[in-house]
């Protein structure tokens, strides 16, 4: 009998959620998740055309009990739990794939072709895990959903377009996304990693991703014969003079303390050897995290462009500056319950802590709105495919790599019980 009223006693005294572990639920149902994962994987689509895998994620949220609307800021779903009193937790995916020939050669490897900005057939793959990060939240939709007595409040699920264009969630939050559904008390996402092992996370509080811009730069010049350059104002010489100078922002303007990107991906100019042409474009990406440095780089490059037109005694330059994603920036008590909270689920071994990135994520808009947010990082490499390239001292293939792929079966098993804990952990268990 004390036997029987001990075992009891502890039954009551753990938490509810216990009852059935999510790695336990999980692997009592990870066909159709692994089943979804290389449907999603098969079928990419280019940023803003995400019509058949918003239908997709649309269908699986509504299977699981949601209420869904679609075509929120384009191809955007929205998908709402309410479950009692409680806060508010959005879980966010992206959906967008990129303009890459996959050359993993496996079995499911994508075929699959879209057109570009240009309308160019081109060859489509998910590089960046999205097809992870999707599959993801539909278990960890259904998950929850099928264990609502062990937390209450309103669960809101986004599947997200465009974030490979740095536009997706601004596109979001302009229709309407906080005044038309509840705003949320906080904001989780995960993205998978490229370097780590499958199985473990990490997440940081503070800057985690950069603000990141991008510059065109047009020096103007006038042209002639390339015998005769003393009659001609050569744009690719200033081109050059400004690259240079350009380098100098960051070694010279900015306190080494505030970490800082200027880089010339691109420079066209020309048209034939013994010409001199008329103009020369360059294209930059610049990398920041805070708005005063951000400011500061996008001033210094507009003043060393004119400066140096103006030694050459040349036309003013055209300078354009497209504001890409600002700063993403973890809010510090959010990720400290979160990180309790993985360290239960998977054990503290399994928890890293992440290395700032001068990437940039555009989930870092809601943040700007008001929402305490949480990006972390999701291990997606086998541990023996690791062992492998650190043998033959190779790099492993990097994120937007046609060589990129995720073991699926461990990284989605851990991605759903970090996401699935991290929600639990915020709403409290129904009363």
């Amino acid at each position: 009998m004390r036997l029987i009223a001990a075992f009891l006693f502890l039954q009551l005294a753990l938490p509810a959620w216990c009852e059935e572990p999510i790695s336990t639920w999980f692997n009592g149902t990870k066909d159709r998740w692994i089943e979804q994962y290389k449907w999603l994987h098969t079928h990419p689509e280019l940023s803003f055309e995400e019509a058949n895998t918003a239908k997709r994620m649309a269908t699986a949220y509504r299977d699981a009990g949601f209420e869904v609307t679609k075509n929120v800021g384009g191809h955007g779903v929205v998908a709402m739990l309410a479950n009692g009193e409680g806060p508010t937790v959005m879980l966010r995916c992206d959906m967008d794939a990129l303009p890459i020939r996959e050359q993993t050669l496996l079995p499911y490897a994508s075929t699959a072709t879209a057109k570009d900005e240009a309308g160019i057939d081109t060859p489509t793959m998910h590089a960046c895990g999205h097809d992870i990060h999707m599959t993801v939240s539909i278990a960890t939709a259904n998950f929850l959903s099928t264990h609502r007595d062990q937390w209450s409040g309103t669960l809101m699920l986004i599947a997200q377009p465009a974030e490979e264009r740095g536009s997706g969630a601004t596109a979001m939050l302009g229709d309407g996304l906080f005044t038309r559904f509840p705003k949320p008390d906080y904001a989780l996402a995960l993205h998978v990693g490229s370097e780590d092992q499958a199985g473990t996370v990490k997440l940081l509080g503070g800057y985690t991703q950069a603000n990141v811009d991008s510059v065109d730069i047009t020096m103007k010049g006038r042209g002639g014969h390339g015998s005769k350059p003393h009659t001609t104002i050569d744009p690719i010489v200033q081109a050059a003079d400004l690259i240079m100078s350009l380098q100098m922002i960051v070694a010279r303007e900015i306190d080494p303390q505030a970490p800082a990107v200027v880089t010339v991906g691109s420079i066209h100019g020309g048209t034939k050897h013994n010409i001199i042409g008329d103009q020369c474009h360059l294209q930059l990406t610049v990398r920041s995290y805070s708005n005063d440095v951000r400011e500061h780089l996008l001033e210094s490059i507009r003043r060393r462009a004119n400066a140096i037109a103006l030694a050459y005694n040349a036309p003013e330059p055209e300078v354009t500056i497209s504001e890409g994603t600002p700063s993403l920036r973890n809010d510090d008590a959010l990720v400290d319950r979160l990180r309790s909270a993985f360290e239960s689920e998977l054990g503290k071994q399994n928890v890293g802590r992440s290395e700032p990135s001068m990437g940039g994520e555009d989930f870092s808009q809601y943040g700007l709105a008001g929402v305490p947010i949480c990006l972390y990082r999701l291990g997606t490499i086998d541990a023996k495919r690791l062992k492998r390239f650190e043998r033959m001292e190779l790099p492993l293939p990097s994120l937007h790599s046609a060589l990129y792929y995720p073991d699926p079966e461990k990284s989605l098993l851990t991605g759903v019980r970090t996401m699935a804990a991290g929600a639990l952990e915020l709403m409290p268990p129904r009363s």
